[in-house]
Parts: C-alpha cells; sequence; structure tokens
C-alpha cells in the first residue's frame, strides 16, 4: 500500500521504516527541512538499534523516501498516519497545537477519500476535534475517516517492537477503513483489535500509566526492602513468576522518566479531572516518583556528606538503555541535582552525550566509560546500559579517591562489591 507518516521523531521514523520492511511504499514528511535533508543524505537523527541499517536498506528499495511537503504525502498515498509531538503543557494537559496544524495541511490537500491515521499519544476524544477540523478545512468537501492506531514502541526496542507486536489497537468511527487498516498490518501477524476511536485513545494512556503504577510500586517495596534488610530483586522475582502479575517493569531504579510515562501520566490525570474523577492513585504514582530521586540524592550526600567541591563520576545520561534521548532523563535530573550541591562531575554514556551537552552544562564529558572513576570521590550508575556491567572494577577502586558507588539501576551484586573493596549502595537491597 502508499502510506505516509506525518513526523519523523522515533514514532514516526521508526514506524514508516518498519512499513517499507514489509513491502508497503512509505513517504515521511516532516516540516523540519534541515531534518528532511540529513534523512534523504543517508543520516539518522536519533539512535534506535537496527534503525540506520533498515533505513539505508529500505530507501535504496525505492520503498522509503522523505520530503517536507504534506501535500506531496497526502496526494501520493491512501493512508495518512499521524505522528507528530504532543508535549505536555505547564498544567499537565496535552498541547495538541501540532495535531490540529497537521488536520489543517491534510484538509488543504485533500483531493480525494483518505483514510486519516492518528498515531500520536493524545487525550480521548482528540478524533473527534481532527474529523471536524478536517471537515471544516476540506475545499474539496471530499469524504475521508479518522482512525485512532495508538503506538506502544519502547525507545531502545521499537523496531523489534514494531515488527513484532503484542497487539495492534485500531479505533474506527465505521467499518469502511476497517480493511485498509487490516491489509496495512496483515505482515505483521498479531492480534488486531478493533475497537472505538475514543477506546482505542484510552487504551495508550491507561496501558502507559499502569507501567508507570508497576514501576512506582516496586521503587515503594524497595523503600520497605531497605528498612527490613530483604533484598527488592529477590521479592520482585518471586511477584513476577506469578502470571497475573509478570517480571516486566518490576526492577527498583531512580525512576521512571522520558518522554512518555512522565508526560502521559500526567495527561490521564488532566483527562480524569477534566471528566470529573480525581485520579488520586496516579498522583500517588507521581510523589512516589520523584521521591524515589530524593532517596537516591540523600543515600549520596548521607555517605559523602558535604558535597560542595567533590567530583562525582556519572555512568548514563539516556533516559533509559539503548536510546540517546535524554528528556525527562532520571540520570540527567540527578546530575544537576549534584551540580546545585556543589559536586563537580564526570560524565558518560555510550550513546546520549551529544544530546546531554544541550541540557547539561559544566561538566566533562568522557569516551571511556573506564575513565570516569578517574580522581573521583564516588562513581555513580545513572542508566542501564548493559556495558556497565563489563566495568573494569578493579581499575575503577583503585582511580577513585575513595572505593565508594551508588548503584541506581542494581546492576551489581552487593557481596561481590563488598568483596572487592567498595562502599556500595544500591536501591532496595
Amino acid at each position: 500500500m502508499k502510506l505516509t507518516i506525518i513526523g519523523t521523531g522515533y514514532v514516526g521514523l521508526v514506524t514508516g521504516t518498519c512499513f517499507a520492511e514489509v513491502g508497503h511504499h512509505v513517504i515521511c514528511v516532516d516540516n523540519d527541512a534541515n531534518k528532511v535533508r540529513v534523512l534523504q543524505g543517508g543520516g539518522i537523527p536519533i539512535y534506535e538499534p537496527g534503525l540506520e541499517e533498515m533505513v539505508k536498506r529500505n530507501v535504496a528499495a525505492g520503498r522509503l523516501s522523505f520530503t517536507a511537503s504534506t501535500k506531496e504525502g497526502v496526494e501520493k498515498s491512501d493512508v495518512i498516519f499521524i505522528a507528530v509531538p504532543t508535549p505536555p503543557q505547564p498544567d499537565g494537559s496535552v498541547d495538541l497545537s501540532f495535531i490540529e496544524k497537521v488536520a489543517r495541511e491534510i484538509a488543504a490537500a485533500m483531493t480525494s477519500y483518505k483514510i486519516v491515521v492518528d498515531k500520536s499519544t493524545v487525550p480521548v476524544k482528540t478524533g473527534e476535534q481532527v474529523a471536524e477540523t478536517i471537515k471544516r478545512y476540506c475545499k474539496a468537501k471530499v469524504d475521508f475517516d479518522v482512525i485512532s492506531n495508538p503506538e506502544f514502541l519502547r525507545e531502545g526496542f521499537a523496531v523489534e517492537d514494531l515488527m513484532k507486536p503484542d497487539r495492534i489497537v485500531v479505533g474506527v468511527g465505521s467499518q469502511r477503513p476497517v480493511s485498509a487498516m487490516k491489509e496495512v498490518y496483515s505482515p505483521f501477524n498479531a492480534p488486531i483489535i478493533i475497537t472505538d476511536i475514543n477506546s482505542a485513545e484510552l487504551i495508550k494512556h491507561a496501558a502507559n500509566s499502569f507501567l508507570a503504577l508497576k514501576i512506582s510500586y516496586i521503587n515503594a517495596i524497595s523503600v520497605i526492602c531497605e528498612a527490613s534488610g530483604a533484598n527488592v530483586i529477590e521479592v520482585a522475582n518471586g511477584m513476577g513468576m506469578d502470571a497475573r502479575i509478570g517480571r516486566r517493569f518490576l526492577d527498583a531504579s531512580l525512576g521512571f522518566g522520558g518522554s512518555c510515562f512522565p508526560k502521559d501520566l500526567s495527561a490521564f490525570i488532566k483527562i480524569a479531572d477534566q471528566l470529573g474523577y480525581d485520579f488520586h492513585l496516579l498522583k500517588e504514582v507521581q510523589r512516589i516518583n520523584a521521591q524515589q530521586m530524593d532517596r537516591f540524592v540523600k543515600k549520596i550526600t548521607d555517605t559523602l556528606w558535604v558535597l560542595k567541591e567533590k567530583k562525582i563520576g556519572v555512568l548514563g545520561l539516556a533516559f533509559k538503555q539503548n536510546t540517546d534521548d535524554v528528556r525527562m532523563s532520571p540520570a540527567i535530573d540527578l546530575c544537576q541535582r549534584l551540580q546545585k550541591e556543589g559536586a563537580t562531575l564526570r560524565v558518560h554514556d555510550p550513546k546520549a552525550m551529544d544530546k546531554a551537552k544541550a541540557v547539561l552544562k559544566d561538566v566533562t564529558y568522557v569516551a571511556d566509560m573506564n575513565e570516569v572513576a578517574d580522581g573521583c570521590d564516588a562513581l555513580v550508575i545513572a542508566t542501564e546500559w548493559p556495558e556497565f556491567k563489563k566495568l573494569d572494577l578493579e581499575r575503577a577502586r583503585k582511580a577513585l579517591s575513595h572505593p565508594i558507588m551508588f548503584d541506581g539501576r542494581n546492576l551489581f551484586e552487593p557481596a561481590e562489591m563488598e568483596r572487592l573493596g567498595f562502599i556500595y549502595k544500591s536501591i532496595g537491597r
């Protein structure tokens, strides 16, 4: 099929590339002409495992192209996916101005029947507004359908998640576009859930909020584990073997971050409030998440006492492994808190240092993870990169002025770290 994806961020670029990989002809549209030129020249503006090779392969095969023209994308495709940002506003609600702008551009370019698919994460009832906007601004007065098709991609695993989805949600207002959407997704061999548009929009916010709840729950358990001398990893393993619960998202840490969970949680609280329900449970999830970082910073200050003029090494800047995304990263938040206390920092991340430089100033960026500890008073692990498990611990112990490590991701075993001579502080153990 001929498809257009409007927006080439994490969702749009991965979605368009994977659609091309299974045989569709895809045009990716972005209003940033510089980004389009980079993509047309073979560059990739984001890091996502497996994506660069897939983009190059499908561009060479003629199935994937890039343009800055929404008009071109609409004219040449049967199905148009909207995958533009929906950033948070100060009150927690969602800024839908990008969605509205694209809906107007699509309407202006339409001269025949089109299926318009909202891929962005939006509040319930947004589909109704998109449909009304297209109807209002479409001078040709042609037929169209608006669909909700939320994404469930994890940064760092987005290609895998799209190529092997556990389910595909399609929210429709009529049966007319259903066969076309089934054709779009037939190569992915996954269950397709056909529902109404409002339910599809709610599924995305409900799912992300539940996962955030699960993370905050295990972080709350980690506090009890520390107070009682239990081990949160053992508790999580025991819980996770229950098929009703599952082990995923039960890793105690600094707390969740990134561009999805915090934003979607705030948005869902605001949506519920506008619908007349005070979602106290999700507000508590936010509170626990904030407290988790507070506790970790206190763990550092209790051990080092005065942070002023202390030198601290930090491993990890991305909000999670396998991505260069530093938006709302707990690691960046931690670094900035340590700086406010007067500490100087040496930092390293396998992929995110270039993007971190835009938001994290006055630190020393170190290319080799094994050199981060040099001359430092302590070493902190802030992101769960698997590479960090291969850290030369003997070298790190000797390079530190005091052999102190704060592990915010529980990458090492406490008994082994003690045996190696470290003062080792982790989460919930």
